[in-house]
C-alpha cells in the first residue's frame, strides 16, 4: 500500500494560513469588543452630560424662582432641542409619566431601573439594555428640586438602534477587510507555494527517472534563486551521471575486449601446440606468446583489483626505503623491446644517483610501467619517448615521462585522470590506469600531473618526497 504524503501546500495552509486566520480573527474580535465598548460609552457619556445639564438648569431655576419651577420644567420639556435623538420626560413619585418632549402618551410600564435608582438615591440613575418590546435603549434619570410633585424626576431616553447599526457596520467592514487580507494572502501565498511546489515535483519526477537509469531528462531553470540553483545542480549531476554511466559501459566493453584478445591468443596457440607437439619452433613461439599474454592478463586483473580496493577503501601499501633508480630502470627495461618492435625510440636519461624514497616499491614500479606504457601506446611509429629523473633539491624527486604522440585536447585534459575516462577510443586500455597511478602517488604524499598539446605530445610529471637523512648528534 502506497504511503500518503502531506503536501507542501497542505502544510502551508494549515501552518501559515491557519496562523494568519487565527490572528485576523483575534484582531477582529478585539476590534468588535473595542468598537462596541467605545460607542456604548460615548452614548452613555452623551446622555449623562445632557441629563446633568438639564438637572443643573432646573436646579438654578428653582433657586431663582421656586414658584415658577413647574413652568420652567414644562418649557424645557416642550422645547427640548434633541427631540430627533432623545426623548425628555417627567415622572412623579408614583412612577407615572406626566409629560414628554414628543407630546405622545408614554407606553405603560416603560420605566426602567434608572428611575428607581434615582428615586432611591435621591440623585441619578442610568440603564442600558433591552425593554419588554425587545428594543435596546439607554435611559438616565435625575431627581428634580421639587421632588414631591408631578415633576419629581426628569428622564432622558434614547434608542440604541443607530448605535448598534453603526457598531454592526464597523464590525462587518472590519470582517470584510480581514477577509480581503486573508484572500489576498491565500492567493499570493498559493502563487508563491506553487512556484516552489511545481519545480519540486519536477525535481521528484526527474529524480525517479534518474533512479531508473534514464539521465536524458533535464529540468528547465526558470528562476534565478535557490530553486534555480538546485535545478542547475541536478542537471549538472545528471550530466555527470550520464557521463559516468557512459564511461562505465565503455569501460566494461573495453575491459571485455582487452580480456578477450589475450584469451583468444592463448587459446589459439594452445590448440596449435596441441596439434603440432613435435614442432619445437612452433611450441617455443606459442609458449612465448602464451606467457606474454598471461602476464598481460595478470597485469590487467591486478589493475582491476587495485581499483576495486581503492573504491572500497581497502587499498594498502607496504612501505620501506626504495631505490627509485632501480624501479624506474626495471620499468624502462620491460618496455625497451616493445618500443623497438613498434618503431618507437625509448630514451632513458639515467642519473648517477637519486635520494631514497620511503614507499611501496611494487606500487611505484606499477606507476612507472603504466605511464611508460601509455606513452608508447599513444605514440606513432618513429616517435620518441623520453624518461628522466632528477632531484631538484634535497626534499623531492621529479620523474618525467614525455612522448611525441597524438597529445590530448584541452577539453579532455582535465578529465584524463578520471576513472573510466579514455581520451582516445582507438587505443586499447581500461581507462583506470592513470586513476590508479594518481591514487598510488597521492598515498606516497606526491603528485602526478599531466601536460599535453594536441599534435605535439604529452608529458607526465611525478613528484615524490625523499627520505631526509638523520642528523648525527
Amino acid at each position: 500500500m502506497k504511503k500518503s504524503r502531506a503536501s507542501i501546500t497542505g502544510r502551508w495552509l494549515i501552518n501559515s494560513l491557519g496562523a494568519i486566520f487565527i490572528l485576523l480573527m483575534s484582531v477582529l474580535l478585539a476590534f468588535a469588543v473595542f468598537i462596541n465598548v467605545y460607542y456604548n460609552n460615548t452614548a452613555r457619556q452623551y446622555m449623562v452630560s445632557r441629563i446633568n445639564m438639564a438637572a443643573g438648569l432646573l436646579q438654578q431655576s428653582y433657586s431663582d424662582n421656586a414658584l415658577g419651577f413647574q413652568s420652567e420644567v414644562r418649557s424645557m420639556v416642550e422645547n427640548w432641542s434633541d427631540k430627533d435623538k432623545t426623548e425628555l420626560m417627567t415622572v412623579n413619585l408614583s412612577g407615572t409619566v406626566t409629560m414628554t418632549s414628543s407630546g405622545f402618551a408614554p407606553v405603560k410600564n416603560i420605566l426602567t431601573q434608572d428611575y428607581y435608582d434615582a428615586v432611591e438615591s435621591g440623585g441619578s440613575g442610568i440603564f442600558m439594555g433591552k425593554i419588554s418590546g425587545g428594543e435596546r435603549i439607554i435611559a438616565v434619570s435625575a431627581v428634580t428640586p421639587d421632588s414631591s410633585g408631578d415633576y419629581s424626576v426628569i428622564r432622558l431616553v434614547s434608542s440604541m438602534e443607530k448605535v448598534d447599526r453603526h457598531v454592526s457596520i464597523c464590525i462587518v467592514a472590519a470582517a470584510l477587510l480581514c477577509g480581503t487580507i486573508l484572500a489576498f494572502m491565500m492567493f499570493s501565498g498559493m502563487y508563491f507555494v506553487k512556484s516552489i511546489v511545481i519545480p519540486v515535483r519536477q525535481l521528484g519526477a526527474t529524480a525517479r527517472r534518474y533512479a531508473k537509469g534514464d539521465f536524458s531528462l533535464r529540468i528547465p531553470v526558470t528562476a534565478d534563486d535557490e530553486l534555480g540553483e538546485l535545478c542547475e545542480i541536478v542537471n549538472k549531476m545528471a550530466e555527470e551521471l550520464s557521463q559516468s554511466e557512459s564511461m562505465k559501459n565503455e569501460f566494461i566493453s573495453s575491459v571485455s575486449h582487452e580480456l578477450r584478445t589475450p584469451l583468444t591468443a592463448i587459446k589459439g596457440w594452445a590448440e596449435t601446440i596441441g596439434t603440432m607437439p613435435e614442432d619445437k619452433e612452433t611450441v617455443t613461439k606459442g609458449m612465448r606468446v602464451i606467457a606474454t599474454e598471461t602476464e598481460r592478463l595478470s597485469q590487467m586483473v591486478e589493475e582491476l583489483l587495485d581499483f576495486s580496493r581503492m573504491q572500497s577503501g581497502k587499498f594498502t601499501l607496504s612501505k620501506g626505503n626504495v631505490d627509485i633508480l632501480a624501479e624506474l630502470g626495471d620499468a624502462v627495461l620491460i618496455y625497451a623491446e616493445k618500443a623497438k618492435k613498434e618503431g618507437i625510440e625509448l630514451v632513458y636519461a639515467e642519473p648517477e644517483d637519486l635520494p631514497i624514497v620511503y614507499g611501496d616499491r611494487n606500487r611505484l614500479r606499477q606507476v612507472f610501467i603504466n605511464v611508460i606504457d601509455n606513452s608508447i601506446k599513444y605514440s606513432e611509429k618513429g616517435g620518441l619517448v623520453t624518461v628522466q629523473a632528477i632531484s631538484p633539491d634535497d626534499t623531492k624527486i621529479e620523474i618525467e615521462v614525455s612522448d611525441t604522440g597524438c597529445g590530448i585536447s584541452p577539453e579532455d585534459l582535465p578529465k584524463i585522470k578520471t576513472k573510466f575516462f579514455r581520451a582516445n577510443h582507438n587505443k586499447r586500455g581500461s581507462g583506470i590506469g592513470l586513476a590508479v597511478a594518481e591514487e598510488i602517488i597521492s598515498a606516497h604524499s606526491g603528485t602526478l600531473e599531466v601536460f599535453s598539446e594536441v599534435g605535439i605530445g604529452t608529458s607526465v610529471v611525478i613528484m615524490l618526497p625523499v627520505v631526509r637523512p638523520q642528523k648525527n648528534g
